[in-house]
């Protein structure tokens, strides 16, 4: 087990090599790039070998077959390739196939050579492992060469850990092409949950002090890929009631002026009728949401208090002696290129008027540094609007797209399960059974 770590510390030198024998020219920071994102292919462990030794045997035969299955394809792409260069560089010396197959006179050495191999004595078979000892021996053998598929894995996967709310654990494989609602499902089966649209994949950054819910349509390991191999974010599988609270509650967001109890009386047609007029037009309507926060300022330690305003291409601030107009309007942060995060206990570790805060970044940036935008906010309350505001104007429609599929996929299970429930109505009536377990709580 000891050449593991030492066989894959050598693969990790030799990732570039399929995409260079393919003949694919990068530029020099796409390169450098590429290479810094094929460091790491385990999310939550402290190598490789230990997340596949955390993997349950189908989903390591599954990962066997995947790998086989991609380099049967690279293999016969590269075949194809150095076919097509001997027929061009036959085609330009002028050599017939008669003339390439004419074989080279074999030396003196080399005769004596195969004598000497031929004449050696066969290999002793292997002495038979106990029983024991040949299962972890045979799910070594299928690491090894697991570490070696994966450098040529034409698809990026990652084993990564899920932390549970309850301290336990899932480890799963992950490819590029999987988006984080594929992942939430494949939770579901591995841990018999209930089906709440409000369960989401989380990712905590200990050094920052973050928080941040993945969205379901995002490739999970586009953000993954971006934190360091000795990185001590985690991914945390848990219910957050608040994931789809702008469209359960539109009220709330586009009618924030008006009074809290005229809010929470609204009708659900009429929360229909909100979402239908904001989301189904000829463009998407993010709500007008404006007021005072506090903002600490670049390379300083103090917060002070500005007048920000949300708009559908970011967000915008009024400049001292200012007046709230289009005109004097000095743009804050553009969302395209940033995530937004929610903190945690800010105001001890950066003297933050409340805890209630949260920052804008680029999900590249994991560490402390002066691009990061830090915000603060009176109350929770304040800090729902923002957060929730924010999300739908960076992602649109596509928002409102994921919320709709997960009511859609929660109704359907719904529908299923209580089928399961009804009683049969007589010995030959066919019962419907279903896989999903319900437990009173959450994960095990």
């Amino acid at each position: 087990m000891d050449d593991i770590d030492s066989m894959f510390t050598d693969l990790l030198g030799e990732m570039d090599l399929l995409t260079q024998s393919l003949g694919y020219e990068m530029e020099p920071s796409e390169m450098s790039s590429s290479s810094q994102r094929e460091k790491n292919f385990s999310i939550g462990f402290t190598d490789l070998n230990e997340s596949l030794n955390e993997l349950e045997d189908h989903d390591l035969d599954a990962l066997m077959a995947d790998l086989g299955s991609d380099l049967s394809e690279t293999e016969e792409k590269l075949n194809a390739t150095e076919t097509g260069h001997v027929h061009t560089q036959q085609h330009k010396s002028g050599y017939s196939t008669q003339q390439q197959n004419v074989r080279a006179p074999v030396s003196l050495s080399q005769m004596s050579s195969l004598a000497s191999s031929s004449s050696s004595l066969p290999p002793e078979p292997p002495k038979p492992l106990p029983p024991g000892e040949g299962e972890a021996q045979a799910k070594t053998d299928k690491i090894k060469l697991a570490l070696e598929k994966l450098k040529e894995a034409k698809v990026k996967k990652l084993v990564v850990k899920v932390m549970m709310s309850d301290g336990s654990s899932k480890t799963l494989m992950v490819d590029e092409r999987q988006t984080v609602r594929d992942v939430l499902d494949n939770l579901f089966e591995k841990t018999h949950c209930d089906f709440s649209m409000d369960w989401s994949l989380c990712e905590t950054n200990p050094e920052l002090q973050t928080e941040r819910g993945f969205e379901d349509h995002e490739y999970l390991v586009e953000p993954l890929s971006a934190w360091t191999r000795d990185s001590k974010n985690q991914i945390i599988f848990l219910l957050r009631p608040n994931k789809y609270l702008f469209f359960k509650d539109p009220q709330i967001f586009y009618l924030w002026k008006k009074d809290q109890k005229s809010i929470h009386e609204i009708k659900e047609r009429h929360k229909e009728l909100l979402l239908k007029e904001n989301f189904d037009g000829p463009s998407l309507i993010v709500p007008d949401l404006e007021g005072l926060l506090y903002l600490r300022e670049d390379g300083k330690k103090s917060w002070k208090r500005r007048y920000f305003l949300l708009r559908a291409s970011g967000i915008y601030y009024v400049p001292k002696g200012k007046t709230k107009t289009s005109r004097d309007l000095a743009c804050f942060i553009q969302l395209d290129k940033v995530n937004i995060y929610t903190t945690t206990d800010y105001k001890q570790k950066y003297k933050a008027p409340s805890d209630f805060c949260f920052i804008l970044k680029h999900p590249q940036i994991q560490k402390e540094s002066q691009y990061i935008r830090f915000l603060c906010c009176d109350d929770e309350h304040t800090l729902s609007l923002w957060v929730n505001s924010i999300r739908v104007a960076k992602y649109g429609a596509t928002l409102y797209k994921n919320y709709q599929m997960a009511v859609r996929r929660a109704s359907t299970i719904s529908s299923t399960l209580h089928l399961t429930s009804l009683p049969a109505s007589s010995p030959s009536t066919p019962t419907v059974q279903s896989k999903w377990t319900l437990p009173s709580g959450g994960p095990p």
